[in-house]
């Protein structure tokens, strides 16, 4: 009996694959707010699931000559199966070489 109540008392859920129902999830400025976006592993281009908790996201900042920040950073994310196999490290020291901000010079 409570439960046939409570299920009425649901409302819809708004279909989400349809593409005019989108603007709702959008506010005044035209951000999204309410829409999940999954991340991406930036080692392999792998969704990171939402559930998986060894997974980490690193904004690396960008600094001037003097070692002040600029305002800008860059987001890395890392899935947890790389974490866990120990090629973190390399797939980062990768990732800051290709856009710049690491060198291998000596």
């Amino acid at each position: 009996f409570w439960l046939k109540r409570r299920i009425q008392k649901q409302q819809p859920v708004p279909d989400t694959a349809d593409p005019s129902n989108l603007s709702d999830m959008q506010n005044d400025e035209g951000r999204i707010v309410d829409l999940y976006l999954p991340r991406k592993c930036s080692a392999t281009n792998r969704l990171i699931p939402a559930k998986e908790h060894g997974a980490v996201q690193l904004n690396v900042a960008q600094v001037d000559e003097n070692g002040t920040y600029s305002g800008e950073f860059f987001t890395f994310a890392l899935a947890g199966f790389i974490r866990q196999r120990g090629e973190s490290d390399a797939c980062l020291n990768r990732l800051l070489y290709e856009k710049g901000l690491l060198t291998f010079s000596k």
